[in-house]
């Protein structure tokens, strides 16, 4: 089992920044990748930004260049360091770790709202 809890959220002014934390407990040692993910009203849940193991990192297009997803030397915690923030990146943000064997564990989420 993997606990997940998520810090970071708020509100921010267009242009502004915010970085997210998720800290997971538990059997860490199962997990492959960890990622975050975001869904804003009335849209489907997409994904943010990934890193796997190894650390290769992986971005939806309309982030790259603004947030960048890193991790601890333990790989307990990875953070979304979110720069030039714009009012579509409102949503509630979620991070998302999965183990070798494809089991998902969801964070509880955190608002993120970008005001224009």
């Amino acid at each position: 089992q993997v606990q997940l809890v998520e810090s970071g959220g708020g509100l921010v002014q267009a242009g502004g920044s915010l970085r997210l934390s998720c800290a997971a407990s538990g059997s860490i040692f199962s997990i492959n990748y960890r990622g975050w993910f975001r869904q804003a009203p009335g849209k489907q849940r997409e994904m943010v930004a990934v890193v796997g193991r190894g650390g290769a990192t992986s971005y939806t297009d309309s982030v790259k260049g603004r947030f960048t997803i890193s991790s601890d030397n333990a790989g307990s915690t990875i953070y979304l360091q979110m720069n030039s923030l714009k009012p579509e990146d409102t949503a509630v943000y979620y991070c998302r770790y999965t183990t070798f064997g494809e089991r998902t564990y969801w964070g509880q989420g955190t608002q993120v709202t970008v005001a224009s």
